[in-house]
C-alpha cells in the first residue's frame, strides 16, 4: 500500500446514495486508500447519527493507524502528498475522529489520545478557525474520557502549541471559548504529584498562556484565568512551584501582577478580588515575599503600576476584605440564628479569611525586610510607603483584636478563625511587639487560652505569641503582665511539649524563644518571690532531656542559662522531695551545668555570653567558688560535681 492515502478526489467515485452499514465496513477494511477514504467519507454521517456500539465498530474496522497516516499528510509530513490535498486531508481526519471521540470508549482508546500532540500541532498551524474549532472539541473529549488523555496534554510541546497563540483569538468567538474550557478541563482533571520534569515543563507553559490571558483580556475569560491559576498555584508544596522558579523568563510574572491590579483597581465582585488576593499570596508563597515589591523591567510592560502603588494597593484591598469578614462573621456567629446555611456561611467565611491573614502576613515580613533594609526590596520601597504600610497594618491588627475581644465577651475561645486571628497577631507583634500594648494587656491571658477548632490545647496560640513575649518580658512591665495571670506557667507547659516532641516537626525556634521568654522573666523577677511550682520541676526535667546528646552550645548554655535560674528558686532537698524526681536526674542537671562552663562561645554572640554569666552567678556555682577556695567539699551534690568536673 502507498505510504499516501490517494487524492480525497477519488472519494467523488462512490456511490451519491450511502451504503449499507455493511458496506461502509468492507470499504474501511479495504487494501486500497481509496477504500477506506470511502469508508470515511460515510463515517463521518454514521457517526454523527450511530449508537456507540456502531462507532466503536467503525473505529476499529478503520484503525488507528490509518487515522493518524492521515493526519500526518494533512500536516505535510509524509512524503509524497500533493500541497492541494492537505487542507482535504486535514478536514476529514480531524473530523473523523471528532465524530469518533463522541463515545468515551473510542476518545479513551490509546490510539485516539496518541494523536493529542498531532492535534495540538494543527491548532498552531491552521488559519481555518473551523478546523481549530473541531480540533479543540475533540481534544476536550480525549480529555474528559481518560485521566491518561489529560496528561498527554504535558508532553513536551504540546502546551505551548495548543496555548500560546490564544490571546490572539477574537474576543467572544466561539474558538477562544472551547481553548478556555479546554483549559478548565486539563486543569481539574491533571494530578502534579509525581509529575516527570519534562511534563512539568508543559504545565509551566500552561501557567504562563493563563497569564497572558488573565493580563491582556478584559471578559469573562479574565476572570476565568484568574480561577484557573488559583487552582493551579494554591496547590501546597506542589511540584510545580519549583518548576515555574526556574522559568527563566520575567514576562509571566508581570502578567500576573498586571492582572491582579485590574481586578484590585476596578468594580468586581468581592469574590473575585478575593480570587485576585489568593492569586497575590500564592505568587509570594511560590516566589518569595519579594515579588510583591520587585522591580520588574520588561519591554511593553502594559502599562503596569508602579512599585510602591501596587504594594499599598494589595494591602489596602486585603485589609478592606478582612475587615468586611470580620464583622460578617461576628454577626453570625453570635447575632444571627443557627442553621445549616448559616454554618456553611461561616466556614466559607473563615476560609477566605484565612488567605487574607496568610498573604498580610507575608506584606508583614516584606514591609519587616524593607524597614531593616534587609534584601533588594529596601531599595524598590520608599519610606513614605512603609509608613502607610505600618499604619495600615497596626489598624487591621486593632480590629483583629477587637474580634477576639467579641469572642471573648460572648465565651467563644474555640474556633480556627480565632486560631488564625491569633497567628496574625503574633506576626504582627513579632515585628512591633509594643504595638496595641493596652490591647494586649487585657486580652492577652484569653489569646493564651484559644484553641483550633479540632485542638485539645492552646499550644499553638503561645507558640505564635512567643516572638513578642521574648521582647517584652526584656522589661519589668512585659514580665508583670505575663506573671498577672500566670501566663509564665504556660510558656513552660509550651516549652515541655515542644522537647518532648523535639524531631516531630518542631520549629527549633521557637523552642529558643520560649526558653528566652523564661529567662527575662525569672531574671526580671527575681524580687517577686516566684514560687517553686510543680511546672519548674517538669521543666528541669524537660531540659536534661533534650540536652542529653546535643553537642549544640547554643542548646547546652540555653538550657543551663535556664536550669541555673530554675534552681535559684529552689533547693536540692525540695527537688528530690518531688514524687517525679530524683537523684539521677539532679546529677544529670550537674553535669548539664558543668559541660556548660567548658562551651566556647563565638566573640560576638553577646546571648550566649550573657547566659554564661547568668551561670557563673547562680546560687550553686557561687556555693562551689566558696568551698573551692576554702578547700572544703560541698554538701550539695550541683556543687561536688562542679569541683568534680572543675
Amino acid at each position: 500500500m502507498d505510504s499516501t492515502p490517494a487524492p480525497a478526489a477519488a472519494a467523488a467515485e462512490t456511490p451519491t446514495t450511502a451504503p449499507a452499514f455493511e458496506d461502509c465496513l468492507r470499504l474501511l477494511r479495504g487494501e486500497r486508500d481509496e477504500q477506506k477514504l470511502a469508508g470515511l467519507l460515510v463515517a463521518a454521517n454514521l457517526c454523527r447519527a450511530g449508537d456507540a456500539a456502531s462507532v466503536v465498530e467503525v473505529y476499529r474496522a478503520v484503525g488507528p493507524r490509518f487515522l493518524r497516516r492521515l493526519l500526518n499528510t494533512g500536516l505535510g509530513k509524509v512524503e509524497g502528498g500533493k500541497e492541494e490535498d492537505r487542507e482535504a486531508y486535514l478536514r476529514l481526519s480531524v473530523t473523523v475522529l471528532s465524530g469518533l471521540a463522541r463515545f468515551p470508549e473510542v476518545a479513551a482508546d490509546e490510539g485516539v489520545v496518541s494523536t493529542v500532540p498531532l492535534i495540538a500541532e494543527i491548532v498552531s498551524k491552521s488559519s481555518d478557525l473551523a478546523i481549530t474549532e473541531e480540533c479543540f472539541e475533540l481534544l476536550s473529549l480525549i480529555t474528559i474520557a481518560s485521566d491518561g488523555g489529560a496528561h498527554t496534554f504535558c508532553e513536551p510541546g504540546v502546551m505551548d502549541m495548543l496555548f500560546l497563540q490564544i490571546s490572539n483569538f477574537p474576543d467572544g468567538s466561539r474558538c477562544l471559548e472551547l481553548a478556555i474550557h479546554l483549559m478548565q478541563l486539563l486543569v481539574h482533571k491533571i494530578r502534579i504529584d509525581n509529575m516527570t520534569v519534562e511534563k512539568l515543563q508543559g504545565m509551566t507553559s500552561m501557567v504562563t498562556s493563563l497569564a497572558r490571558l488573565f493580563a491582556v483580556l478584559h471578559t469573562t475569560v479574565k476572570f476565568e484565568a484568574l480561577h484557573m491559576l488559583t487552582a493551579l498555584l494554591s496547590q501546597k508544596e506542589s511540584p510545580l512551584h519549583d518548576a515555574l522558579r526556574s522559568v527563566p523568563s520575567m514576562i509571566w510574572k508581570c502578567q500576573i501582577r498586571v492582572g491582579i491590579t485590574a481586578v484590585l483597581q476596578n468594580r468586581v465582585v468581592s469574590s473575585e478580588k478575593l480570587q485576585a488576593l489568593l492569586l497575590a499570596e500564592c505568587m509570594m508563597s511560590i516566589l518569595g515575599e519579594n515579588w510583591l515589591s520587585e522591580e520588574y523591567k520588561v519591554p511593553d510592560d502594559q502599562n503596569m503600576m508602579p512599585v510602591d502603588k501596587f504594594v499599598l494597593l494589595v494591602l489596602e484591598s486585603a485589609r478592606i476584605e478582612v475587615s468586611v469578614l470580620l464583622n460578617e462573621l461576628a454577626y453570625l456567629k453570635y447575632e444571627s440564628s443557627k442553621n445549616s446555611q448559616r454554618d456553611d456561611a461561616i466556614s466559607q467565611k473563615e476560609r477566605n479569611l484565612a488567605i487574607l491573614f496568610s498573604l498580610i502576613e507575608r506584606i508583614i515580613k516584606m514591609i519587616s525586610n524593607a524597614s531593616s533594609g534587609e534584601g533588594a526590596v529596601c531599595q524598590t520601597i520608599r519610606e513614605s510607603t512603609i509608613m502607610k504600610a505600618i499604619t495600615g497594618l497596626n489598624e487591621t491588627v486593632g480590629l483583629v483584636l477587637d474580634f477576639l475581644q467579641d469572642a471573648k465577651d460572648h465565651g467563644q475561645r474555640k474556633g480556627d478563625d480565632l486560631l488564625a486571628a491569633v497567628r496574625i497577631v503574633g506576626s504582627y507583634l513579632a515585628e512591633a511587639p509594643y504595638a496595641c500594648k493596652e490591647k494586649i494587656r487585657h486580652l492577652l491571658e484569653f489569646i493564651f487560652s484559644v484553641e483550633g477548632q479540632d485542638e485539645s490545647s492552646s499550644f499553638h496560640s503561645i507558640c505564635f505569641m512567643l516572638p513578642m513575649l521574648s521582647q517584652i518580658t526584656m522589661e519589668a512591665d512585659g514580665c508583670r503582665i505575663l506573671a498577672s495571670f500566670g501566663g509564665y506557667k504556660m510558656v513552660i507547659d509550651c516549652l515541655i511539649k515542644m522537647i518532648e516532641q523535639n524531631g516531630m516537626m518542631i520549629d527549633t525556634g521557637n523552642m529558643f524563644l520560649a526558653c528566652d521568654t523564661i529567662i527575662n522573666f525569672l531574671s526580671n523577677m527575681k524580687n517577686a518571690h516566684i514560687q517553686m511550682g510543680s511546672c519548674f520541676v517538669g521543666l528541669l526535667k524537660a531540659l536534661v532531656s533534650w540536652t542529653g546528646t546535643a553537642d549544640d552550645s547554643s542548646v547546652i548554655i540555653t538550657a543551663s542559662c535556664l536550669c541555673t535560674l530554675v534552681l535559684d528558686l529552689t533547693t536540692e532537698e525540695f527537688l528530690l522531695s518531688s514524687s517525679d524526681f530524683d537523684s539521677k536526674t539532679l546529677e544529670k542537671l550537674s553535669k548539664l551545668i558543668a559541660r556548660s562552663l567548658h562551651q566556647g562561645i563565638p566573640d560576638d554572640d553577646i546571648e550566649q555570653s550573657n547566659q554564661k554569666q547568668i551561670i557563673l552567678s547562680g546560687k550553686y556555682y557561687t556555693l562551689f567558688n566558696i568551698n573551692w577556695k576554702k578547700e572544703k567539699k560541698s554538701s550539695h551534690l550541683i556543687c561536688y560535681r562542679l569541683q568534680e568536673v572543675v
